[in-house]
């Protein structure tokens, strides 16, 4: 195991001993899930039955950070919110073999929601409310932060002192995205202290399966301290207006279980500002992993950052109107 490749250790093999280490017995089926950050494997049981491990990129959480996303999981659960917590294992939730650090979950059906109709937002915004209500109920001690520092200012200077952004754009680049960084400082300024509570943090369709009942959120290995708008944002899409009609669905059913301060409206496009800057920082990063440049190869065009770029004055005139 490695920094540059640190799970090229992580045979089938591996996988399968890890999770009988962990008390099931594995019937020899697995099928590797699409997941980058970490690694995930389903497994298949001898009883017919299926489970999942994650298992987690080394470096990248503290032992106490993980078990806080697993205590935050199984008290959702407990509430009976719709998110899939890890299974006690040999008395434990995170387990260590093969040099892994992994959690077993049950395998979750579901299929991707589309948020097609307004009382499917309305759903979707209940589940949230009650989600935030049991996160408002205590505080993380390990986990992140949602802050302009860490998301922002980390990932544009590391991108700057790289050298993926191409030589023609660099300056346009570092004017752009300092710009951008000032304005989202000055909206947060404006809108003032907010309520920071025990939020999803990644929370887009892509995390949620849908099924009859609803959905079940699937993966809080991102769950931070933030505002509660982080966790709707994500959800909504189109024109402003689209957007809006689209917000209020959800906020028509989050509202029943939490309130929602008004002000965090104002917070939508700096916080995208900042995962625009963040996430493109982050595959930069991962770039010695074998798994990102397969799942990425634009990074490496000039074309891509030639419309970052576009993108970062785009998100500019958005924030500045915010």
């Amino acid at each position: 195991m490695t920094a540059e490749a640190p799970f090229a250790e992580l045979t089938p093999d591996t996988v399968l001993d890890a999770i009988e280490y962990a008390g099931f017995r594995c019937d020899g089926r697995s099928l590797a899930l699409n997941s980058y950050e970490n690694r995930v494997y389903q497994a298949g049981l001898e009883d017919g039955s299926w489970v999942v491990a994650k298992f987690y990129r080394p470096g990248r959480w503290s032992d106490a950070a993980i078990l806080e996303e697993h205590e935050f999981s199984i008290s959702l659960k407990e509430h009976d919110i719709p998110v899939v917590a890890p299974l006690l294992c040999r008395d434990r939730t995170l387990n260590l073999h093969g040099g892994f650090r992994f959690a077993v979950f049950p395998r979750q059906g579901g299929h991707w929601p589309e948020l097609g109709s307004s009382d499917e937002r309305a759903m979707m915004g209940r589940c949230l409310g009650r989600m935030h209500a049991v996160g408002a109920s205590a505080s993380f001690e390990h986990r992140a932060t949602i802050d302009i520092d860490r998301l922002g200012t980390q990932s544009r200077d590391y991108l700057l002192a790289s050298d993926w952004i191409p030589m023609h754009i660099h300056e346009s680049y570092s004017a752009d995205s300092g710009h951008l960084l000032a304005e989202v400082e000055r909206v947060f300024a404006e809108v003032g202290d907010y309520h920071s509570l025990r939020i999803h943090g990644d929370c887009h369709l892509g995390n949620t399966l849908w099924t009859e009942k609803g959905p079940h959120f699937v993966d809080l290995d991102d769950c931070v301290s933030g505002p509660a708008v982080q966790d709707l944002w994500m959800l909504i899409s189109g024109d402003e207006l689209d957007m809006r009609t689209q917000l209020d669905d959800i906020l028509e059913g989050y509202t029943a279980f939490y309130e929602f301060d008004p002000r965090e409206f104002r917070l939508i496009e700096p916080l995208r500002a900042l995962r625009m800057i963040h996430y493109t920082a982050w595959v930069a990063r991962r770039w010695s992993d074998p798994a990102f440049p397969l799942a990425f190869p634009w990074l490496a065009e000039n074309r891509y950052w030639e419309e970052h770029v576009l993108n970062l004055k785009e998100q500019l005139a958005a924030v500045q109107t915010a």
